[in-house]
């Protein structure tokens, strides 16, 4: 008897996991992991931030502490400290009881339920995302229910910078009620942000056109080292007078990858609204996953509701962003000093974990297969795989690859 599952066919690798695997089998002495994003310290490790470290002893030695469900919506006190993070403790919103928050199984979660219930309830089908994007926003939008798929011109692949005309003339093409993926700080992969005038247009454009904002904030705090600066545009949009929602990740900022911690911010225009959104995203999460894990949870509510632990924190992602920011430094002098064709300023001024590179497909191939240095087809790098005993190498070899492969504008073209 033949086995009715013989229609599954073989689905594509997850490419970002792909390379990791194959990074991990490699037993090259001097290979390189620029591929996942997750922090790395300077000797290429993982970091537990010491004040995860710190809560989460507290944590087990803390007898109160049980393992029972958690509400349907998550713990009410990390929701609280997430909305306030991100719209600023002097919001008018969350004064007026306009804005509140769902614990979600991290930013990928809150993509998910946000998509879900705008589908569902508001009957929304068109989205938006910017190309290049993060490949999952159009897989969680799709699989939600939208059957518009859409994307907005971001990358100009010539000047290495955002297609600034191109992103507003698509914007203004959009039907109403299009829902538009916007990245709150440190854009995926390019790490290239809209200034704060350009946000400014945007929103222009946004409001003219009833365009609906939803932003994925996986970086806040993370990006720049300042929670502030890197929550500006989001601020921005709820003090225009935007309805939106905003996916939240704590997998970068707190180093809780697999933790799972995250929150969907919700502002709308009146209070009286909430508790019926309330119990519809009740009913999403519920025909889901029921509700959401408690650990990481905690982690972040009890170090973002104590002062001392807070700035202790605050102090970690600074430290984080600013050897970030000294690794691009570092890869662009090594490339200027070896003359390596090309200008490559872009990686300096652009921000968070990421680099797009301008590196095609091809010299992509040639440094896993040759040098051992794995990073995505598209020539996007985790600069934190990047540190003072391996950044050296890793120009010389972008150098080489090159030189071997000069780019021509028809490999950038399909980047």
């Amino acid at each position: 008897m033949g086995s009715r599952f013989q229609v599954v066919e073989q689905g594509p690798p997850i490419e970002v996991f792909q390379i990791n695997k194959l990074f991990i089998e490699d037993t090259f002495k001097n290979k390189v992991n620029l591929s996942v994003g997750a922090y790395r310290d300077e000797t290429g490790k993982p970091w537990v931030l010491p004040v995860v470290q710190k809560m989460e002893k507290q944590m087990a030695a803390d007898d109160t502490l049980l393992h029972e469900y958690l509400p349907v919506l998550g713990l009410e006190q990390f929701t609280k400290v997430s909305v306030s993070m991100l719209l600023g403790e002097d919001s008018p919103a969350i004064a007026d009881g306009r804005a509140f928050g769902v614990q979600t199984l991290s930013g990928t979660g809150g993509l998910r339920v946000g998509s879900e219930f705008l589908n569902k309830h508001l009957k929304y089908t068109t989205f938006y995302y910017s190309n290049p994007t993060w490949e999952n926003h159009h897989l969680v939008f799709v699989n939600s229910g939208f059957t518009q798929p859409r994307t907005y011109r971001y990358w100009d692949a010539k000047n290495r910078a955002i297609d600034f005309a191109g992103m507003l003339e698509d914007l203004k093409n959009a039907p109403e009620n299009s829902v538009i993926i916007l990245h709150a700080c440190a854009h995926n992969p390019t790490g290239i942000d809209p200034t704060q005038e350009q946000w400014e247009k945007i929103a222009d454009v946004m409001e003219e056109r009833k365009l609906f904002p939803f932003f994925d904030s996986a970086y806040q705090g993370f990006a720049s080292g300042d929670l502030d600066r890197d929550a500006w545009a989001v601020r921005y949009f709820v003090k225009r007078g935007f309805e939106l929602v905003c996916a939240q990740s704590y997998a970068k900022n707190f180093g809780l990858y697999n933790e799972r911690v995250g929150n969907l911010a919700l502002v709308v225009a009146d209070a009286a609204l909430v508790p019926a959104l309330r119990s519809q995203l009740t009913w999403i999460v519920r025909g889901s996953y029921s509700n959401p894990p408690a650990h990481g949870a905690r982690v972040v509510a009890n170090v973002l509701a104590d002062s001392k632990l807070f700035d202790e924190w605050r102090d970690h992602i600074k430290f984080m962003s600013s050897r970030v920011i000294q690794m691009r430094e570092a890869l662009r002098a090594e490339l200027i000093k070896l003359g390596t064709p090309g200008n490559w300023d872009h990686i300096v001024k652009q921000i968070g974990l990421f680099s797009y590179t301008g590196l095609t497909p091809r010299q992509a191939e040639y440094l896993i297969q040759q040098h051992h240095i794995y990073l995505l087809r598209s020539g996007r790098i985790n600069i934190c795989g990047l540190n003072p005993g391996n950044v050296a190498y890793v120009a010389a070899a972008i150098h080489d690859a090159i030189t071997k492969f000069p780019e021509n504008d028809d490999t950038r073209a399909k980047l």
